[in-house]
């Protein structure tokens, strides 16, 4: 969970974030990853309440062992920095499976959408490459 490189794009050129701004996205990036890296863990390890969580959401127990392998890889591919933008990508369609699974059911679907902007938001501060292809300017519009 790194930045602070500059990166030419498309004839610019970034300014580094500060060394706060990308402590505050490793931190920010870090509460998703502990989140998952649990849940992958429990739907490993399938303990009663996960079998239960299973049921209530209408899948069959057998696939708790292959959402947790997705899950814990989606999670290290976005820790590792050089792979960070595609983690982000896959737990974002993880996380959307989720929202929608909640959503079938009748569910808050909070919880999937927090970390989902978390997700991002961590690794827009932390990472030089993902704030030169959505830049945040103050000012008037291009156009």
């Amino acid at each position: 969970m790194t930045g602070g490189t500059n990166t030419p794009t498309a004839g610019t050129q970034t300014a580094p974030g500060s060394k706060k701004m990308i402590w505050i996205g490793r931190i920010i990036s870090a509460l998703p990853v502990l989140m998952l890296l649990f849940s992958s863990v429990m739907k490993l390890m399938k303990p009663p309440p996960v079998v239960e969580g299973f049921a209530h959401l209408g899948y069959p127990e057998s696939l708790a062992l292959g959402l947790g392998i997705v899950e814990l890889t989606c999670a290290v591919v976005y820790v590792i920095p050089r792979t960070a933008v595609l983690g982000a990508i896959l737990l974002t369609g993880y996380l959307g499976g989720a929202t929608a699974t909640h959503l079938r059911i009748g569910e808050p679907l909070f919880m999937p959408i927090i970390l989902g902007v978390l997700v991002w938001g961590g690794l827009y501060l932390r990472d030089d490459r993902l704030r030169a292809l959505l830049p945040l300017r103050s000012g008037h519009a291009p156009w």
